[in-house]
């Protein structure tokens, strides 16, 4: 019986495969300037044109019909730039097509700057996804673009939550709690990563990208919470209760009053 669940298993899954294969059927190889993008970063020039080559595979049954490429670049989850260029073309069932567009990315000089992941991705006749292709693009764009701001803007906040929880910490104005405490230094800690995420990225270190961004915001922020759960608690103990303490003196006989 056992058997039998497991090779029903097995072929339950081998009869998926080529169901799957065939939802994604088409791929897309990717050059910029004559040259592959695959391991390497591409440097754009908002000043130049980019010369794009793209070969479409179709390894599936059906034709596959391409609309437009759209061209874009994303930090932090958030998209910084996005081209669209309607290129129609149809891919046969087996076959392959390759097209070259000349691209215009002056606007780019405004909108991004440094290392930032990119994709080219193809999209079909109602603008759903057929194919894509990952890319690290090396911008050389204006430091005031909307990514230099951007960065800008992180670190101004990321300095003023550092100061306001370390003048806190400096009055003794910080709760009690250490649980309290620690989510006080939280935002200083989750700018912290923010901001050096971007400045790596704007310095040409590193790329912004998932295995980069999150390890270091989520570390960042972990330290600042370790570090506002460690801090002294230097505020006055409070009563427990709201009773006014009762002060009693011993009676003098010889004042006035005393009933003798």
């Amino acid at each position: 019986m056992a058997v039998a669940v497991v090779s029903a298993a097995v072929f339950s899954l081998i009869g998926t495969i080529p169901a799957a294969a065939q939802d994604e059927p088409l791929t897309v190889a990717v050059t910029v300037d004559g040259r592959d993008v695959a391991d390497r970063t591409v440097t754009i020039d908002p000043a130049k044109p980019v010369e794009l080559g793209l070969t479409a595979i179709n390894r599936g049954r059906a034709p596959v019909r391409v609309r437009s490429v759209r061209v874009s670049g994303v930090a932090l989850a958030l998209t910084f730039f996005s081209y669209d260029t309607t290129v129609p073309f149809e891919v046969p069932a087996g076959g392959r097509v390759t097209r070259t567009l000349v691209l215009d990315l002056a606007e780019l000089d405004g909108q991004a700057m440094g290392l930032l992941p990119g994709s080219v991705e193809l999209l079909d006749a109602d603008r759903e996804l057929a194919a894509s292709a990952a890319l690290v693009t090396d911008i050389r764009g204006s430091f005031w673009s909307v990514y230099g701001i951007f960065g800008l803007a992180v670190l101004s906040l990321t300095v003023v939550a550092w100061a306001t929880a370390l003048l806190a910490l400096a009055r003794h104005r910080l709760p009690r709690s250490r649980a309290r405490r620690a989510l006080r230094f939280l935002p200083a800690g989750f700018g912290t990563g923010l901001t050096a995420v971007v400045t790596l990225s704007v310095l040409r270190v590193m790329p912004p990208e998932p295995a980069l961004e999150v390890p270091v915001v989520l570390g960042a922020a972990a330290i600042a919470l370790l570090l506002g759960y460690l801090t002294p608690h230097t505020q006055p103990a409070e009563p427990d209760d709201d009773t006014i303490p009762v002060v009693t003196r011993p009676i003098d006989p010889s004042t006035e009053g005393y009933a003798r």
